[in-house]
């Protein structure tokens, strides 16, 4: 065999051998020394937070929101306190005046449901009952109903009409006012005698409630929207 035949055969040899180690070193699974391919991205919602499981991702939320029209909040009176017949009230007896009304007298009321209140404009426990007095008074003054707020001094400076008349404007106080310095009604509808006081008289002249102090206002207004509507069957 000359040398050119040879040295061909050689070369053949060893590109068969190159190609047969090639083949043997391609791997599978079974090849412990593979290192593990990187999965690829899930195609998934969920989301991880570091630490936790993996989180659903809700959908999105539909934007549109349908329109509820809601019946409106009721408000409910509470029931009226007992209001037993007491009989007339006592007379009322003549005042030095009379602010912001036509009236005259006491009669003049007659007909209507009237809230009699005995109060002076120095008196704390006085002051604590005006809003309520203004929201009694914005809610049933009218034809059916009046407040008389009787003014008896406890000291010499509440005695001043004109000071009586701005504490009235300066605090909302828009119904009649009696002015009764000499205290003759303050005395003369008390036993015991308190400021505030206040007493209910009916469409007939009849004492049908009577409440010291502050507080009670929710049974004052059930009472008062009580005797309208008993005035009006």
């Amino acid at each position: 065999m000359d040398l050119r035949r040879a040295g061909a055969l050689v070369a053949l040899a060893l590109v068969g051998a190159g190609i047969v180690g090639l083949v043997a070193t391609s791997g599978g699974s079974d090849d412990s020394d593979a290192a593990p391919s990187p999965p690829s991205a899930p195609a998934t919602t969920e989301t991880a937070t570091a630490g936790s499981e993996a989180v659903d991702t809700p959908p999105p939320e539909d934007t549109t929101v349908d329109t509820v029209t809601s019946s409106p909040t009721v408000t409910v009176d509470p029931d009226p306190p007992d209001l037993p017949n007491r009989g007339p009230h006592p007379e009322f007896l003549p005042v030095q005046e009379w602010l912001q009304t036509d009236a005259t007298s006491f009669d003049d009321f007659d007909g209507k449901v009237v809230a009699v209140q005995f109060w002076t404009f120095g008196c704390s426990n006085c002051q604590a009952t005006f809003p309520h007095t203004r929201d009694l008074y914005e809610k049933y003054g009218g034809d059916d109903f009046e407040i008389v707020g009787v003014h008896a001094p406890e000291f010499d400076f509440e005695r001043d009409v004109d000071a009586v008349a701005s504490a009235a404007a300066d605090n909302g106080l828009t119904w009649p006012i009696a002015i009764d310095n000499d205290k003759l009604n303050f005395r003369s509808w008390q036993e015991r005698r308190f400021w505030p006081r206040i007493f209910l008289i009916d469409a007939d002249g009849n004492v049908r409630y009577d409440h010291i102090g502050e507080g009670a206002y929710d049974d004052i207004d059930a009472a008062v929207g009580a005797l309208i509507a008993e005035k009006n069957v």
